[in-house]
């Protein structure tokens, strides 16, 4: 089965450090139902935006690389036959329905160079 990504879009991260549980509980809820149906593979929750680096040739500067509205709020890796099936996935994220939105690509390759310590 083909992998895609799932880019998600926001003002900032569900998770930053004042959320409350009702604030990463809609996240919360789409990962599970994810879990449960063996498509996903692996999800990350990035920090808020003020947290961020940006890197550009030799210049380092404090957040986003791009100045926008919306951020990478996180992303995940899911399995799917195909396109159509990952966006049907995809749709279902919170993110959707709170003002934000998911951009979802094919893989091209890749995968763990080694598994994170801890």
């Amino acid at each position: 089965m083909a992998q895609y990504a799932v880019l998600i879009y926001a003002g900032d991260s569900a998770h930053r450090s004042d959320a409350t549980a009702q604030d990463t509980a809609p996240h919360d809820r789409h990962a599970e139902e994810l879990e449960r149906s063996g498509a996903l593979l692996a999800a990350y929750a990035l920090t808020p935006r003020d947290l961020a680096t940006s890197v550009r040739g030799d210049v380092v500067t404090d957040g986003p690389f791009v100045d926008a509205k919306e951020i990478v709020a996180g992303f995940y890796l899911l399995e799917a036959p195909d396109l159509d099936a990952a966006l049907a996935i995809a749709r279902l994220n919170p993110a959707c329905r709170l003002g934000g939105g998911v951009e979802v690509r094919p893989v091209a390759g890749g995968g763990f160079v080694r598994h994170p310590a801890g």
